[in-house]
């Protein structure tokens, strides 16, 4: 059995969360609080040394995608008795060029019980998902 998930050790993927979630908390206290998967992709590699991800293998997409998982277990974790509820620090990662986050935003949400269904209107996503990063933007405002 392999004790790396993704082509990545847990010491890897430590690192991976460690340098993710300053770059993010980081981000958060920025004028301009969001990022995108290719900026972050990036940025990661750079803190950690670590080779990036290539998105066009399905594989690295959902490389990013456990490792956002996992960034969001920790945000969660620390806000969930805020008023409103714990927070999603992936509201702040955007695609590139895009106005959204990803459908895996959505199914986290779902499983973290903050929102009921990922089939919501566009208009419902979008209110949930501004204030997940208006919320994370405040609360990092105060760490």
């Amino acid at each position: 059995m392999s004790d790396e998930m993704y082509g990545r050790t847990e010491l890897e993927w430590r690192a991976l969360e460690e340098a993710g979630w300053d770059f993010l908390i980081s981000r958060a206290r920025e004028s301009r609080p969001t990022t995108d998967y290719t900026e972050m992709n990036n940025e990661l590699a750079t803190r950690t040394g670590q080779p990036p991800w290539n998105f066009d293998y399905t594989k690295d997409r959902a490389a990013i995608g456990e490792l956002l998982g996992r960034l969001v277990d920790r945000s969660y974790a620390e806000t969930k008795h805020r008023p409103g509820g714990g927070l999603m620090v992936s509201a702040l990662v955007m695609f590139l060029g895009g106005n959204g986050v990803g459908r895996g935003f959505y199914g986290k949400a779902v499983k973290l019980n903050l929102i009921p269904s990922e089939r919501m209107s566009e208009q419902a996503k979008d209110a949930f998902w501004i204030g997940q990063m208006n919320g994370m933007v405040k609360w990092a405002g105060t760490l």
